[in-house]
């Protein structure tokens, strides 16, 4: 029986990447391990796609359901245009449920600036929580999308706001009461809060417009998940530098409570950027002049010297990304 949460990398290539065989000529970046986004050419512009769930997360739903998957289209460095929502509800759901889901929704859409074009909205005896399907599309002049495949040795590692971001928020608005005994109201408050932090769009587009290596939305896996897909895609290695990477007390609170690891934490708002040296300095200033905290947290090397998180003294080879540590906590 598969665990909880997305497909190991190998479980995923083996028997979902590995069965697709048709290939389309206008198809420019297609289905693989770490690819959020499919390009599909159309002469002058290139349309980027991108699907995603909202499983683990019941409060905020409609919102960070628009959210993840125009984060995907932002780490093309291109802007999200239109968003398709598949609502599938469970069986005693109400008018005034699905009313503030999409509430939610249309109140992120405009926040992001992406309409919403249709869907599907569906009670249904096959799910017992509320799951949404997103799918976002956008739209960019040919060549202009950002690709991990551009990573070269050398290259800095940059990463937006703090890790473990979005899965801070979700814990902390489904667990309110257990957390209670732990976080103080101010704390609890200020948990929650990191969920109207969760769009990485504004980065995408101001790192996209002065070019990078390659940028990586840090979803499911966390920030080490993250990582390693990007070096895959690649066919790199890497230094992640743990005393770089900026985690919220409030995420490091509630992580040592549900004994999870916040380093693989679901991060939905923190933006992977791989930037080359002659452009890192530039970036980063860019980035913050948009009001985005932005920190330098590794470098990419050749493949041999493989993929590491340095910890002090010691080294800890970084592994594919599994199931996601808020679905320790999520059952």
């Amino acid at each position: 029986m598969l665990k909880v949460g997305k497909l190991d990398s190998n479980m995923l290539q083996k028997i979902v990447i590995d069965k697709i065989k048709y290939k389309r000529p206008e198809v420019k970046t297609r289905a693989g391990i770490g690819e959020d986004c499919a390009v599909i050419d159309y002469g002058k512009y290139e349309c980027v796609v991108s699907t995603d769930p909202i499983t683990a997360a019941i409060n905020d739903i409609g919102r960070l359901a628009i959210h993840i998957s125009c984060n995907d289209i932002a780490s093309n460095g291109i802007e999200p245009l239109g968003i398709t929502l598949t609502v599938m509800l469970p069986e005693g759901t109400t008018e005034e449920d699905i009313s503030m889901i999409m509430a939610q929704a249309g109140a992120a859409a405009e926040k992001v600036g992406v309409e919403i074009i249709g869907g599907h909205t569906e009670i249904t005896a096959a799910v017992n929580q509320p799951v949404i399907v997103s799918t976002a599309i956008g739209r960019g002049l040919a060549g202009d999308s950002q690709s991990a495949h551009n990573m070269k040795p050398g290259d800095y590692i940059l990463m937006t706001k703090t890790a473990g971001l979005e899965g801070t928020g979700i814990i902390a608005s489904d667990f309110e009461e257990e957390l209670s005994g732990v976080l103080t109201d101010e704390e609890l408050v200020s948990a929650k809060a990191l969920l109207d932090q969760v769009s990485v769009v504004r980065e995408g587009l101001i790192a996209g417009e002065i070019g990078t290596s390659g940028m990586h939305d840090v979803t499911e896996g966390g920030i080490l998940g993250a990582v390693w897909e990007m070096c895959h895609i690649a066919g790199l290695g890497c230094q992640v530098w743990k005393e770089q990477v900026a985690a919220d007390p409030v995420t490091i609170k509630i992580a040592e409570h549900f004994d999870v690891d916040w380093l693989r934490l679901i991060s939905s708002g923190c933006m992977l950027i791989v930037a080359p040296e002659a452009k890192t300095e530039r970036l980063m200033a860019a980035i913050q002049e948009g009001g985005i905290e932005v920190s330098c947290i590794g470098q990419v090397c050749e493949k041999e010297k493989g993929l590491y998180l340095v910890d002090g003294d010691r080294q800890i080879e970084i592994a594919p990304p599994e199931a996601d540590e808020l679905y320790k906590v999520v059952k």
